[in-house]
């Protein structure tokens, strides 16, 4: 099997074959390094495997660079990391592992390379080649781990079900793999999957987690997604996205789906971002149409307010799913809340106020809402969707043409609470605020202008109808 490696990584794999060789153990690289070189995928990790103590290898081969890198390493876990500056390789001896029915982390002993080959997920993980002097090179594919590349199917190497109920989160990396590399999940492989979903919940909600994120971040998140749901995974992961599944109909009168018309808007946005963020924005969106959902007689369904309410769950959602709670929930947060607004925009006769509204709501965010609002799109009709982006094409012309003449994004208005606590000399209160709220909203209307001398003028004007005087 030729397998095309760099310069920089056979000089690498030569000198761990000859500090295995004088340490006298057998040494292979195996894994997801091998998979990405046959696959021709970048790939900077590389998994090393010996019949021995893989801290000792570690630091053998770190001996034979000048300067010597770091070797960190685990003594409980048996592992040893070397980072060079464009490879990260990890030392591992051989071994051999059995699990508990109410735990996913295993019971280790030493093990030969087949009991090391046996415990791998799958079987396009299981590949190894040997950087030993008698077979030096030599492909060992024990499972038709490259059969399964060619086909690009996922499956296990062992019986699905031992393989899933001994380490639940495979079920998530299955998917996750079939997502990233566009591979399909063997028939058996993946009616085990749904057999064993209820496994899943002895997993971490990180480790989830940071498979769901690995997914979103994948050329076209919607494949993993919908296995998530097909499996019957997303239903205990996440259950707010299986409610949005499903079409009703009253009267002849029905909606779209709203689970799959929310995959396809993730599709759109990885098209043009690749952002994590605006791609969580974009499966968050409409999530708050489930709890908002009506039927009006004579009118058909309606999901108001749904943006609003949507707005609100995230911040649970992201919580319960241990996302970050901080500016990148607030990101998601800010979007989901704001995705109609541009909609409205694209109506006739608009006003340069409700423009000047979106900018200083959206602020920095402005460019991932549009690419989001455009996203939303997703009919059936080409002539509508046409008629829709021409329409926002519009919308962000006018956007450009008022931040170009009012520079009204992430701006602050010029006349502050202490200016008009100094001027009035109040305290802190609800005087100071119905005061600045009075001069953000008429600049924002543009029934002044947007600067000092105005905004002053009118600060005295809203304060004498209050009742309050300038000091002198």
């Amino acid at each position: 099997m030729d397998i095309k490696c760099t310069d920089r990584e056979l000089f690498l794999f030569k000198k761990i074959a000859t500090a295995s060789q004088e340490l006298g153990v057998a040494s292979y690289l195996i894994g997801g390094f091998v998979r990405d070189k046959i696959i021709g995928r970048p790939t900077k990790d590389a998994d090393i495997v010996c019949l021995g103590d893989g801290i000792e290898l570690a630091h053998a081969v770190a001996n034979r660079f000048n300067p010597v890198p770091t070797v960190a390493f685990f003594k409980t876990f048996g592992t040893a990391q070397i980072k060079l500056s464009d490879l990260e390789v990890e030392f591992v001896g051989a071994r051999k592992e059995s699990y508990s029915r109410d735990s996913r982390k295993p019971e280790v002993a030493p093990g030969s390379l087949e009991d090391d080959q046996n415990r791998r997920d799958f079987t396009i993980n299981a590949l190894a080649i040997s950087l030993n002097r008698e077979n030096y090179g030599t492909l060992i594919d024990p499972f038709n781990g490259l059969g399964d590349i060619e086909a690009k199917i996922i499956q296990t190497p062992l019986a699905p079900d031992q393989t899933f109920s001994d380490d639940p989160l495979r079920m998530m990396r299955a998917i996750r793999f079939a997502t990233q590399l566009n591979f399909t999940i063997a028939e058996a492989t993946f009616t085990s999957i749904c057999n064993n979903a209820q496994r899943i919940k002895i997993v971490s909600q990180e480790r989830i987690t940071d498979e769901l994120n690995k997914i979103m971040l994948s050329p076209k998140p919607s494949l993993g997604w919908d296995l998530l749901y097909k499996s019957g995974l997303l239903q205990i992961i996440f259950p707010q996205m299986v409610d949005l599944q499903g079409a009703e109909y009253i009267d002849g009168m029905g909606h779209k789906d709203n689970f799959y018309h929310t995959l396809q808007v993730i599709d759109n946005v990885a098209e043009h971002s690749n952002d994590l963020w605006l791609r969580w924005a974009a499966l968050l969106h409409d999530i708050g149409k489930p709890p908002t959902k009506r039927f009006e007689e004579g009118h058909g369904w309606t999901f108001h307010g749904h943006e609003v309410v949507g707005g609100r769950m995230v911040p649970k959602i992201f919580s319960r799913l241990k996302l970050p709670m901080n500016e990148k929930m607030r990101f998601v947060q800010k979007l989901v809340e704001l995705h109609l607004r541009p909609i409205s925009l694209t109506k006739e006769n608009i006003t340069d106020s409700a423009i000047r509204r979106l900018l200083f709501d959206a602020g920095e965010d402005i460019e991932a809402l549009m690419i989001l609002c455009k996203a939303d799109i997703t009919s059936k009709n080409k002539y509508k969707v046409r008629r829709f982006l021409q329409n926002y094409e519009l919308v962000a012309a006018r956007l450009e043409q008022v931040e170009e003449s009012d520079r009204i994004r992430n701006w602050q208005p010029p006349i502050t609470g202490e200016i008009i606590m100094q001027t009035f000399g109040l305290t802190p209160g609800k005087q100071v605020g119905i005061i600045k709220d009075a001069i953000r909203e008429a600049i924002l209307d543009g029934v002044i202008a947007n600067n000092y001398e105005a905004a002053h003028a009118y600060m005295v004007e809203q304060a004498a109808a209050l009742n309050l005087k300038p000091l002198q």
